[in-house]
């Protein structure tokens, strides 16, 4: 039985939130409000227009999953159309998402990503739900065999490769700031092996600030990454300085998940005490914030956010 439509206050109270997943992807949006109501159709020609712009694909895949309603309109969905292979991607990876809230076993998460896997053999979209429960529940020899999987059939995945830094950041953290950490070997690799112009150059970036998280979460870091010499050393700045150039010269408008990196980037400006680079930055985020990196290790990433914006723009 599909669960009841929710009730109309609903798209008012998401409009309210901070956050939502689907950054500014407005066709996303709309398909998600119609999903909500139980109308599958506009889903299923969003994945069909989607076709294989894999990042796109894993994003609209992963932030419709992520809805409590998603995996009974997904059955739904299959009972109309059992050969529909976007149909049982989109159940495998709401079957993760209940996984990671405790609400499926995940075991049948697995078992139903290596199913929809075996039917889109080219999709890394599947794969991409494996590494999503392995970085948070598997051995690390699982994580890489998913990782490298995803790699396979799409070598530059954001999603895949900003999953593998987050997981990456957390090993060894007793080493402490070690610039040699693997972390940090994985992303500079990362960036060198992708073309020119893709936002993986930003991984870095995005390793810096996940090892911090890490660092700080074991009481290595100061709570407030602004008062760390985390983003101050030689290394750092170079880091942040490659990025950035990176993002003058190619700014990626295009890509679905390039917000999240710019808030990274944003991030690591104000920490590096780069106020206008900084400003550029947030003029491009506008309203959509995301909740990594300004969360780290422990804070109100809303606060954080707005108040790194006004100190930066000097306006709330």
């Amino acid at each position: 039985m599909p669960p009841p439509p929710p009730p109309l206050g609903r798209a008012r109270r998401r409009a309210a939130q901070s956050f939502d997943e689907a950054l500014d992807d407005a066709e996303l949006v709309a398909a998600r409000a119609a999903l909500a109501q139980g109308r599958w159709q506009q889903t299923r020609s969003l994945l069909v227009h989607t076709g294989d712009d894999w990042d796109r694909r894993g994003h609209r895949v992963t932030v419709l999953a992520g809805e409590s309603y998603c995996a009974a309109w997904a059955r739904e969905w299959l009972l109309a159309e059992p050969e529909s292979a976007d149909a049982r991607v989109l159940l495998a990876l709401a079957q993760v998402r209940r996984a990671l809230r405790g609400k499926e076993k995940p075991v049948r998460a697995r078992e139903a990503c290596h199913g929809a896997a075996e039917l889109v053999p080219a999709d890394p979209t599947p794969w991409l739900g494996l590494l999503l429960l392995e970085c948070a529940q598997g051995a690390g020899g699982d994580v890489v065999r998913v990782f490298e999987q995803v790699r396979t059939r799409h070598a530059d995945h954001h999603h895949a490769h900003h999953l593998m830094v987050g997981w990456l950041a957390e090993r060894r953290v007793d080493a402490g700031r070690d610039p040699l950490h693997e972390v940090y070997d994985f992303a500079n690799w990362a960036a060198e092996q992708a073309p020119a112009d893709s936002p993986l150059a930003v991984l870095p970036v995005i390793a810096h600030a996940e090892r911090y998280r890490a660092l700080a979460a074991a009481g290595h870091e100061p709570a407030d990454p602004a008062a760390s010499g985390h983003w101050v050393g030689r290394r750092a700045r170079q880091v942040m300085k490659a990025a950035f150039d990176w993002w003058l010269e190619w700014e990626r408008e295009d890509h679905p998940r390039r917000l999240i990196d710019l808030n990274f980037l944003a991030h690591a400006k104000v920490c590096e005490g780069r106020g206008a680079e900084a400003a550029a930055l947030f003029h491009r985020i506008g309203d959509h914030a995301t909740p990594a990196p300004w969360s780290y290790p422990d804070r109100d990433p809303l606060t954080a956010f707005r108040t790194a914006r006004a100190t930066v723009l000097g306006a709330g």
